[in-house]
């Protein structure tokens, strides 16, 4: 794509509303061959600007979900044990023994692909998500580095595969924990804020364009100072997305309609006992009213 502006076009042709930085950082990320990574709380939209790059550019999203204790063999690839085990037996019957049978069982055919190793295997170059890499290890982070500068994995019974199309790399992080200077150095940055006013206004008008103008802005309107409350887990997008699709299944034009239905559809945007607890039919009504 020629401009950062362009990325933006499509990513919005896409139902992404990328900021100018974002749609900047991308744009240099993708230029470069250098992974992207995204900082910022939960629900600000991280995940989906994987899904919206591939879209753009018509090819597969591969996620790697980060999680406490991942190692390499869930990250990168695994022998298929139980077929091996069932070869060993079936060439133990048949006589046969040695290196032939080794040779056979650590090919290619009993190797299991996981999503560093498929990622570098595609011809056309894939969008690679590693979701959440604050949640993995820091000896698993290390390793990542060597995968992330070089684009290529060694299998001792196979031999060095290297990528033969660099794909596409965006890290997420909701500040877990610290990452490592060594892995931010080889990354372009960005941080992804809860959109504004008008960024928001424009998400729901593209993800729910069902919904009337009037509504539209006092769901936003509501979402937006829901999030300035004393909150557990402040909603995000998805949520407000959600809290919209169920006001329209309920038939409420208006959020002063019908307080209960309103303090009913929280369960949409607030997610815990404390944070329903702190937002009662009153404190909905209340912010309601500010919202229009």
């Amino acid at each position: 794509m020629a401009t950062w502006t362009d990325i933006q076009t499509r990513l919005a042709g896409t139902g992404y509303i990328a900021s100018d930085d974002l749609a900047m950082a991308l744009h240099i990320a993708v230029s470069l061959g250098r992974p992207l990574l995204l900082e910022g709380a939960a629900g600000v939209g991280k995940t989906e600007v994987a899904r919206a790059l591939a879209t753009v550019h018509d090819t597969d999203l591969i996620r790697l979900q980060c999680y406490e204790g991942l190692d390499a063999n869930h990250a990168i690839y695994e022998w298929n044990y139980q077929r091996q085990l069932l070869a060993i037996r079936a060439a133990s019957d048949a006589g046969e023994t040695g290196a032939d049978v080794e040779a056979r069982i650590f090919s290619q055919d009993y190797l299991l692909e996981r999503p560093l190793l498929k990622a570098i295997r595609q011809e056309k170059p894939p969008v690679l998500l590693i979701d959440e890499i604050d949640r993995a290890d820091e000896e698993f982070e290390a390793y990542l580095l060597e995968v992330l500068s070089d684009f290529q994995i060694t299998i001792p019974e196979l031999g060095t595969i290297t990528a033969s199309a660099r794909p596409m790399v965006i890290l997420t992080a909701n500040g877990t924990r610290d990452l490592s200077d060594a892995l931010r150095r080889r990354c372009i940055y960005a941080h992804v804020e809860y959109p504004d006013r008008q960024t928001e206004l424009a998400i729901l008008a593209s993800r729910c364009p069902q919904v009337e103008g009037h509504l539209a802005a006092q769901i936003v309107g509501f979402v937006q100072k829901l999030r300035e409350e004393e909150l557990e887990k402040l909603p995000g997008i998805a949520e407000m997305l959600d809290f919209a699709a169920a006001l329209g299944g309920l038939g409420i034009k208006d959020l002063s309609d019908d307080p209960a239905v309103l303090h009913a559809a929280l369960a949409t945007l607030l997610k815990t006992q404390t944070d329903r607890a702190a937002v009662p039919i009153e404190v909905a009504a209340r912010i309601a009213g500010k919202a229009a």
